[in-house]
């Protein structure tokens, strides 16, 4: 059984069933050929184990006929909704927050411990399971190991702007020298973006951001005085957890603490705080809907039959990813793909996304068709930026196929086929009134026998 669930730029999630029965998995398949980024986030998740993190399940390519292989993840299923939905919907105490924050913490310290970091936490990315309140921070498709190949353009790795460290947005230079290389976040990154988190989740906003745009930034240097403490802000806060998240948010990286000692801290805060500590931090007719049962209705989708397909198969044919324009017009090579920043007030959005967050599996995508497997409707000029696995110019800025023509950094063919009908076909775009399709190097035969076990073919 197979039902989509989320739809980024680089990937789609899916809700699926095993064909020998068991509960549900989470499937997150590529929409890019090749797309390195899986292999780094399945080796990343094999690393880490924690209560607290969604478990990998299995990992491998599929491959539609004649197509290039695609890869994919299959993760525990987490039923839940989003941090700050859940606290709007749940009006929390201060108690309860500082349980969530110490089980996200205890994540980014077993994170840290594996060699890994996260490098976008954020509210959109944890996941508050409906069953039983246990949070789970999602959506490592941003994380990085010890020896993991970079993907990534300067000035900044993957994450998204309001949740950028101060020293992370002080290390950007502009104009970019040529030698200039990306940003590298560490744990301490990690948990300042926990801070944001706790700082939004608590106070419905963010602190002035340390983006050197925002005229208010000057709080970050530092000599500055860092932003208001929680109970400054909702008086409703205990003073534990406001000064916890101020530690969290220090402007010196050094001062926050490891994710291990706040994970500790945020727990013993929890069973000692005071009274103030269950006092609910919103005031329910304020942040909580009208309709409260309509919004959970929206956002945790009912379970659907189970049918005895294979998980992958019954996920993947017969229009297995519907896909729209925007993602093919947001794809990018590296892993970068800075998001516009929006204020917290945009209930929809954490800031903007980098990628299909396992976050998503709470937000489904209502399909108006479902379109033949791998086909678009793409009326925009092709990506500033080559996708994966596509041909690109040489030093000259010559493609080596016949008839190919570089655009934007990639190889593409000339397609004879009028304006009107460049959607009929997957990858396909529209430039300067022409029709367009991603030129990709042959694939190479095999030299090792039969398929790997991991890969899977349509029937």
């Amino acid at each position: 059984m197979r039902e989509r669930r989320g739809l980024g730029a680089f990937g789609a999630v899916y809700r699926a069933f095993g064909v020998q029965g068991g509960g549900p998995v989470a499937l997150k398949l590529a929409l890019h050929f090749l797309d390195e980024r899986y292999a780094r986030e399945g080796e990343l998740l094999s690393r880490i184990r924690h209560p607290s993190v969604p478990r990998l399940v299995d990992q491998g390519s599929w491959r539609q006929l004649g197509d290039f292989p695609h890869p994919y993840l299959v993760m525990e299923w987490v039923e839940g909704v989003s941090l700050y939905e859940w606290a709007r919907v749940q009006c929390p105490t201060s108690r309860q927050v500082l349980h969530a924050l110490a089980s996200l913490a205890g994540a980014l310290a077993a994170t840290h411990a594996a060699g890994c970091v996260h490098r976008d936490v954020k509210g959109d990315n944890v996941l508050v399971r409906t069953e039983d309140g246990q949070v789970f921070l999602t959506d490592f498709g941003s994380g990085h190991f010890v020896g993991a190949a970079t993907l990534t353009s300067p000035p900044f790795p993957p994450g998204t702007p309001p949740y950028r460290s101060p020293e992370a947005w002080r290390s950007m230079r502009l104009p970019l020298p040529p030698s200039a290389t990306a940003y590298a976040p560490g744990p301490a990154d990690d948990v300042f973006a926990l801070g944001m988190t706790a700082y939004r989740l608590v106070t419905g906003d963010y602190p002035p951001t340390p983006a050197p745009m925002d005229a208010e930034s000057r709080i970050w240097s530092p000599e500055g005085p860092g932003p208001q403490p929680l109970r400054a802000v909702n008086v409703r806060c205990c003073a534990e957890l406001s000064e916890l998240v101020s530690r969290m948010l220090s402007i010196l990286p050094e001062a926050r603490g490891s994710a291990r000692e706040l994970a500790q801290a945020l727990e013993h805060a929890a069973r000692k705080a005071g009274p103030q500590a269950d006092v609910p931090l919103f005031d329910k007719k304020e942040t909580q809907p009208e309709d409260t049962e309509a919004v959970l209705r929206d956002v945790v989708p009912r379970a659907p039959e189970r049918l005895k397909q294979s998980w992958l198969v019954a996920a993947c044919l017969g229009g297995a990813v519907a896909l729209g324009a925007r993602w093919l017009l947001s794809a990018h090579p590296t892993e970068e793909a800075e998001p516009r920043q929006v204020s917290a007030s945009d209930d929809a959005k954490d800031g903007g996304s980098v990628a299909v967050g396992d976050s998503a599996l709470t937000a489904p995508v209502p399909l108006v068709r479902e379109p033949f497997a791998w086909s678009i409707i793409a009326v925009e000029p092709p990506p500033r930026a080559p996708l994966p696995g596509q041909a690109r110019p040489d030093a000259k800025g010559r493609c080596p196929g016949r008839g190919h023509v570089p655009i934007n950094g990639g190889c593409w063919e000339k397609l004879n086929r009028d304006e009107k009908d460049c959607d009929e076909d997957y990858n396909y775009y529209v430039y300067k009134g022409e029709c367009y399709a991603p030129a990709m190097p042959k694939p190479r035969p095999s030299t090792s026998g039969p398929a790997e076990s991991t890969e899977n073919k349509a029937p």
